[in-house]
């Protein structure tokens, strides 16, 4: 499957100026929630993701996904997993599990993005399974933006990878895109348009 295709089929590998997360500029943006829309072509993604997940032996009873952006693609990879589904949301400055969800002591979890930056938000929300007595044996995304190595990828650990070494992430592809610190961004520097945030987050 070809990952970066159903990217751009789905007018989700986006072009332009972009405001990311983390503060710094990108010319390319990846919107998963246009990959998400409709469900027979999510279960395809969520589908193979499982596979991967499956082929390396991973056992896990429950997919936790990190709200808002990995809702969807925690659920249907749960489904292709034939799983559980919980998410976690934002709470100053963590993620906090709510809505009667709850964790066993030792239940085996994955947590699940659309697409894992530096991972810090799926840091966070392993901290809060962790925390509650969960054990996260994986980590999972559509797409890898290459910070942190996945299994089978190509890419290597960078420095700004949030996530545990011991830990493995499953991803479909990596997708390595230039970033820019505001300040040195070449786009701002031209002056023709301003940078625009399309993601979820605030």
């Amino acid at each position: 499957m070809n990952i970066e295709q159903v990217y751009k089929d789905a007018n989700a590998l986006l072009d332009g100026h972009f405001l990311l997360a983390s503060g710094n500029h990108s010319s390319r943006y990846l919107q998963s929630a246009k990959v998400m829309e409709y469900p027979k072509k999510a279960s395809l993604l969520t589908d193979a993701l499982a596979t991967m997940i499956k082929d390396a032996g991973i056992e896990v009873d429950t997919v936790c996904a990190p709200a808002l952006g990995g809702v969807l693609t925690g659920y249907e990879l749960a489904r292709s997993l034939d799983v559980r589904s919980i998410f976690v949301e934002k709470k100053d400055g963590g993620m906090e599990l709510r809505r009667g969800f709850s964790i066993k002591k030792g239940e085996k979890i994955i947590i699940c993005e659309d697409i894992v930056t530096t991972g810090g938000s799926a840091l966070k929300a392993a901290k809060a399974i962790e925390e509650l007595g969960g054990e996260v044996v994986a980590f999972a995304s559509l797409a890898n933006r290459g910070f942190c190595k996945r299994v089978d990828g190509n890419s290597t650990a960078k420095e700004q990878c949030a996530l545990p070494a011991n830990v493995p992430l499953f991803a479909l592809a990596d997708f390595t895109f230039e970033m820019y610190a505001p300040e040195d961004c070449p786009l701002c520097k031209e002056g023709k348009t301003e940078a625009i945030k399309p993601g979820s987050k605030s």
